[in-house]
């Protein structure tokens, strides 16, 4: 389920036609709205092209696809070298980029922990696998892979997971793929990350909308414009299941070895492109808004923090959102 919406009514007075392109992916949908003035060829091959991009993600880093190069990696006896896709590989070059400015907050080795919780191919939390996550060393990510050019080998036993990155970076991918067709105005939307390449045609920016982080109802929270910049929105109302009382949501935090719980409803970044919101978003969940607060000065990053009180939110927000 989006995190994020995005106003996709008639474009307003303007010359160019505004047009809509989607299709499924990922267990979600991927949708671009541009104005441009396209044939019916035309729009036939953005939209292939488009869907290839998300695709080819998919098909390198996904945890739910046998033959992607993630389960691959994942499977792959410690020691063994590995020929990995440039793309792979830039993701997870920009996954430990985070993991080690978040001190591992943002860590893209909690596959194992994903698992056993039950947010990944299992779908019910096992206690046993749980109990055996946290009686392993975890040493961090970035010190258990080493690299060579376009090979890739674990030093230590671990599970990937780029959940928290790989949708970004298929924003970022289908951006690429309409500016080689040369559309300059457009909102690419995959789940809750969102880039708006250019402005409107009618010259204003693209309004999108904050969600409040509701689990049981959409509604709006507020609206941010943009033009040239992503956006992507982590939370714990959309992915999670109940125990009694408690809500246990999908990020995990690594360094406790568990889900998040830290009173943060959902945390929005701004950036200057997806995959960098994308994984930012996730950092600053699990970092809370007091560690997350301080970190995202001291990096100069734009994110707003809705957190939990009582029976309603309060908002902290940075740049942008700082008012």
């Amino acid at each position: 389920m989006p995190k994020m919406c995005f106003n996709a009514l008639p474009a307003p007075d303007q010359q160019l036609p505004r047009l809509h392109l989607h299709g499924p992916i990922m267990g979600t949908r991927w949708s671009v709205t541009l104005d441009a003035d396209l044939s019916g060829p035309q729009q036939a091959a953005l939209r292939h092209d488009l869907a290839a991009a998300v695709a080819q993600v998919d098909a390198q880093m996904s945890p739910f696809r046998a033959d992607s190069d993630l389960l691959r990696c994942n499977r792959a006896p410690v020691g063994q070298w590995l020929e990995l896709p440039t793309e792979f590989l830039h993701v997870l070059d920009c996954a430990l980029e985070v993991a080690r400015l978040s001190n591992g907050a943002f860590d893209p080795g909690v596959g194992d922990l994903v698992h056993a919780w039950g947010f990944g191919s299992a779908t019910a939390p096992d206690a046993q696998a749980i109990a055996h996550t946290r009686q392993q060393p975890r040493p961090p990510t970035w010190d258990v892979l080493q690299r060579q050019g376009s090979q890739l080998r674990k030093l230590a036993p671990l599970t990937l997971d780029l959940c928290g990155i790989a949708k970004g970076f298929a924003v970022d991918r289908m951006s690429a793929q309409l500016r080689q067709h040369g559309i300059g105005h457009a909102l690419v939307a995959l789940d809750g990350e969102l880039y708006a390449l250019g402005h409107q045609a009618s010259g204003h920016p693209w309004p999108v909308a904050v969600e409040s982080p509701e689990p049981q109802r959409r509604a709006v929270h507020g609206v941010v414009e943009l033009q040239d910049m992503a956006i992507a929105t982590s939370g714990d109302y959309r992915h999670y299941f109940a125990l009694g009382d408690t809500r246990i949501a999908h990020s995990m935090d690594g360094r406790q070895q568990a889900p998040v719980r830290n009173g943060v409803a959902s945390v929005s970044v701004l950036a200057p492109n997806c995959m960098w919101a994308d994984a930012w978003a996730t950092a600053l969940l699990v970092l809370g808004d007091t560690a997350g607060l301080a970190l995202a000065q001291r990096l100069g990053l734009q994110a707003l923090w809705l957190l939990r009180r009582g029976n309603g939110w309060v908002e902290l927000g940075l740049g942008r959102w700082a008012s």
